[in-house]
């Protein structure tokens, strides 16, 4: 099957993050096995989601990990003018659909190549390692990345994941962790404002010394110009809480956004917020004891990636794509995963970043052309004698 083909198949299956991910999981898995390669599923405890990775190749150490995922984000309230799970030629060179771009356009590469991949003459192993619930938190990759590295005798060398950066490599990606911090106040006649503790005036107070830290890193120089902006970000995206404007809030909540640079640590600035919570609860406890604030997790905190600009894994990649400029993101993705199992990681996919999540997503037919021929160098590479 041709790329375009492939890609077609796979944004027909509307797996969305969180969804059950079976049906797009068990076409990609037999259609792998059709070519004589065993896969492996890593299932979540219900059974009803599952991550894959394959070999091909021998079993020796020092190979290559190709990475993406399978889910994509909603198409509810996005005004598409094609239908997302149809992938659409319009003729101008693009490839309409949802997930052509993020992330099914590097899967499509990724199976155009396998049969030449099992005919390749390969003296170091590519493992597949597909994930699922990327979009929600870039929840099963560290379980994917434990289970390469354990469920064969072999270790691959490097993990190449393959977010859209229009084949240019990736060094760096922010750290990410999404929280929802809790108030609870007393209720009470506004008037009564001094006398009662106002959940919305503490989650304001909160919600500033937030704003205030983020702009204390700033001010102590904790920057890193790689990346934009060039410091650790902290922002808040939603707020609720209160009934009418002449009651005072006895709840209020908040959903806060936390993206360091790889120089910050992001459990040390939660713990810091913590300790000012603490602070804010025994001030107030006096006026109403059972004043509380409460901070859970939205989902687990995704680490940094910082690979180095002089590591094997850029020199590789910079080979393959051709491109020698360096670059780093601030969104998601599941590269910082693989280097915490040990894996040296790089980021580099076909299509722009700038597409993806939008209504008409897209890709570009020559981003998938430049897709395939970055693998098939890949291949040339894994089968030379002197490959390292």
């Amino acid at each position: 099957m041709t790329v375009e083909k492939l890609l077609e198949k796979l944004v027909s299956f509307p797996v969305l993050g969180g969804e059950s991910n079976l049906t797009l999981l068990n076409w990609i898995k037999e259609y792998i096995e059709s070519y004589g390669v065993e896969v492996h599923l890593v299932p979540n405890e219900e059974g009803n989601k599952a991550s894959l990775h394959c070999r091909i190749g021998p079993a020796v150490h020092g190979g290559v990990i190709l990475s993406g995922h399978m889910d994509v984000v909603p198409v509810a309230g996005q005004n598409w003018t094609t239908d997302p799970f149809v992938l659409t030629d319009k003729g101008d060179g693009k490839l309409y659909g949802r997930g052509s771009c993020d992330m099914k356009g590097f899967l499509a590469c990724c199976l155009t190549a396998l049969p030449q991949m099992v005919e390749a003459d390969l003296k170091k192993p590519i493992y597949f390692a597909f994930s699922y619930d990327e979009e929600v938190g870039c929840l099963s990759a560290p379980e994917l990345a434990r289970a390469i590295r354990t469920d064969y005798k072999e270790t691959p060398k490097y993990a190449i994941i393959g977010e859209p950066s229009l084949m240019e490599p990736i060094v760096g990606q922010k750290g990410i962790y999404i929280l929802e911090t809790y108030v609870n106040g007393s209720a009470g006649h506004s008037s009564r404002i001094k006398q009662e503790v106002s959940a919305i005036h503490e989650a304001m107070r909160l919600i500033l010394w937030l704003e205030k830290k983020m702009d204390q890193l700033i001010a102590d120089n904790r920057l890193d110009e790689r990346f934009h902006p060039p410091h650790s970000s902290i922002h808040i995206g939603q707020v609720q809480g209160g009934i009418a404007p002449n009651v005072i809030a006895d709840k209020a909540h908040f959903y806060w956004d936390l993206r360091t640079i790889p120089m910050d640590d992001i459990q040390s600035i939660v713990s810091e917020f913590d300790a000012y919570c603490r602070e804010r609860e025994n001030e107030l406890r006096h006026i109403f004891p059972g004043f509380a604030i409460k901070t859970i997790e939205n989902h687990p905190p995704v680490p940094h990636l910082d690979t180095k600009a002089d590591d094997e894994v850029v020199a590789l990649i910079k080979r393959l794509s051709g491109n020698s400029k360096l670059d780093t993101v601030s969104f998601a993705a599941e590269a910082g995963q693989f280097a915490n199992e040990g894996f040296q990681s790089a980021i580099c996919g076909p299509g722009s970043i700038e597409q993806a999540h939008r209504a008409d997503e897209f890709i570009a037919k020559e981003q998938l052309e430049k897709g395939v021929e970055f693998l098939e160098k890949l291949m040339l590479e894994l089968s030379s004698d002197n490959f390292e």
